[in-house]
């Protein structure tokens, strides 16, 4: 059978849909569904079933699930422990987080990290926007050893432990009339046009909310793919947003823009870092792990 076929059961079967087992495995959607046929005609009986937009799992497929999960694990272990054992400080480990942590938390841990080994290289896989609580598929496939999210993660097969927590700020333009102020609340801008990201996002759910909280709905002027866009639309004017601290003290500027503490309760996201349950890791994403949670 063809182990990337059995990879892309697992996912499909854990309820990701083809389209993001595509663009993760860089692969054809319609070469990850003939995959798939391919692997239910070798076993003899359909494996999944559609229901709706999604395909869920078959009695059979459950069953063999079972088995190809142990199957693939016991794999991926096999040949990460040859590896490690040729050179255990000379290991690989695979770091996935998503975007919004790439730019100031994840160059400080490498950094950090690769002083205390030197030798090992550290692997980098951004993470698409996924569904709230849920990690990637990178770390579901063990693409990934270990996975920060920048939110709490609460699968039942995966371990997650916070990092930190991340405040949320009002970004302004500098000449905006809060520009000078230590911090806001968001009541303060229930009139203002918003820049928020486009769904879906975690960030742009949790914004809602804290409007929603303020006791108000907010007027969104423009959507944006990535928080750099968002602040860009800020810095020209065209509205207010809510973004992560990012590491940085407020109130200060940043990409043209005024970041501002807010008051708001909730106004902060959790930070963690993810791994798989019951799949002890290789000494190099072990030492990485507790490198990260001692910090």
């Amino acid at each position: 059978m063809d182990t990337d076929a059995l990879r892309w059961f697992q996912l499909v079967a854990d309820g990701y849909t083809v389209t993001e087992v595509s663009e993760v495995f860089e692969v054809s959607q319609p070469g990850v569904s003939r995959a798939l046929a391919r692997l239910e005609k070798e076993v003899g009986t359909p494996l999944l079933r559609r229901s709706g937009r999604v395909l869920r799992m078959t009695h059979a497929g459950a069953a063999f699930k079972r088995h190809v999960d142990s199957l693939v694990n016991h794999l991926d272990d096999g040949l990460a422990a040859v590896s490690e054992l040729l050179d255990p400080e000379g290991g690989v480990v695979t770091l996935a987080f998503p975007l919004s942590l790439g730019s100031w938390l994840v160059p400080g841990l490498i950094r950090g990290f690769r002083r205390e080994h030197p030798r090992v290289r550290v692997v980098l896989e951004r993470t698409a926007v996924g569904e709230a609580g849920r990690v990637s598929p990178l770390l579901a496939t063990r693409r990934a050893d270990v996975e920060l999210t920048a939110h709490r993660v609460l699968q039942p097969d995966v371990e997650w432990a916070r990092v930190l927590v991340e405040p949320l700020v009002l970004a302004v333009e500098p000449g905006h009339r809060l520009a000078d102020r230590d911090a806001v609340s968001l009541a303060e801008v229930a009139e203002e046009p918003f820049v928020l990201r486009a769904a879906p996002s975690m960030m742009r759910s949790q914004t809602l909310e804290l409007c929603a909280a303020a006791g108000f709905e907010p007027e969104v002027a423009f959507e944006a793919e990535d928080l750099p866009t968002v602040r860009g639309l800020v810095a020209a004017g065209l509205g207010v947003g809510v973004v992560p601290a990012m590491g940085l003290p407020a109130p200060t500027t940043f990409a043209r823009t005024r970041l501002l503490p807010l008051t708001d309760p909730g106004a902060q996201r959790e930070v963690g870092l993810a791994w798989v349950a019951g799949r002890p890791l290789l000494p190099s994403a072990e030492a990485f792990r507790r490198f990260v949670l001692a910090g």
